[in-house]
């Protein structure tokens, strides 16, 4: 079922928010990324919940004939990596998440572009 992408993204969220996934985020990378038009960002509070909200965005798109393209990380639970192709969702577990700090990447604009390549040069000389 070919969904609309704001179809799609509603839905995933409500089914991350129904496991109650932590602090979800939403990215429009239309003008930044060649390969996905949307990123969603969630963290659980343990691989349980990890997964448990990881297992649930899954069976919303088999009960919906959405094609999930591709799923990684489902045997560690630290990141879990869901592809519909348009829109990419990373579910973390917290500690993973504060790692990587995926948001200031996709946040990067020419507004704030210059301040995070000083604080991420500022901390590789620390």
């Amino acid at each position: 079922m070919k969904l609309k992408f704001n179809e799609l993204k509603n839905l995933i969220i409500k089914s991350a928010y129904d496991k109650k996934a932590e602090d979800i985020q939403f990215f429009d990378v239309k003008e930044k990324s060649d390969y996905t038009d949307g990123v969603i960002i969630c963290h659980g509070t343990g691989d349980l919940h990890v997964k448990a909200i990881a297992e649930n965005i899954i069976a919303m798109a088999k009960e919906n004939k959405i094609q999930v393209i591709s799923k990684e990380g489902m045997q560690n639970l630290t990141w879990v990596l869901i592809d519909f192709v348009d829109i990419v969702v990373h579910v973390f577990n917290e500690e993973t998440r504060k790692y990587y700090k995926l948001e200031k990447l996709w946040n990067v604009s020419a507004k704030n572009k210059e301040n995070i390549e000083k604080e991420n040069v500022e901390k590789k000389d620390t």
